[in-house]
């Protein structure tokens, strides 16, 4: 005799993965689950452990900036079953792409900001931070430039 897989509701997805309920049954709606979503006896969404663990993937696809477009794309993929690996791969390694361009661009602006921190806290400790916007952003600290000017 098989053992039934136990089964989740929308709330103990939704406290699982981080993810409203709203968001899960707008995700059933744009068909972003690789199989239709169960229903209870009820009539009352259920999800599987498999289910949950997609979920937390297209999450990350969401938050890394991955199009609704393309994640219902890859899930056609994955729903049409062997013979478009190729395909499935290609778009992956696109989204990668994407994501350590957006990668490389933060860190960019890391940079910048560790800049303006490193800037204000020069100028909080010598007492002189009423200088600061005096002759612009001042976006950039030169390396010599350790102290603030006496006269910022």
């Amino acid at each position: 005799m098989a053992v039934a897989e136990r089964t989740l509701s929308i709330s103990e997805v939704s406290a699982r993965t981080g993810l409203s309920a709203y968001t899960l049954r707008f995700y059933e709606r744009e068909g972003l689950f690789v199989q239709p979503v169960r229903r209870n006896s009820a009539g009352r969404r259920v999800f599987t452990s498999q289910e949950v663990e997609w979920l937390r993937v297209c999450s990350k696809f969401r938050d890394t900036g991955m199009s609704l477009p393309d994640i219902r794309r890859y899930v056609e993929l994955v729903r049409e079953g062997p013979g478009n690996e190729e395909e499935r791969f290609a778009l992956l390694r696109n989204h990668e792409q994407k994501v350590r361009s957006r990668v490389e661009e933060l860190q960019q602006a890391h940079e910048v900001i560790e800049a303006k921190v490193a800037l204000y806290a020069r100028h909080l400790a010598a007492g002189s931070a009423d200088g600061l916007w005096r002759n612009g952003p001042e976006c950039t600290v030169p390396e010599d430039a350790q102290d603030p000017p006496a006269s910022a």
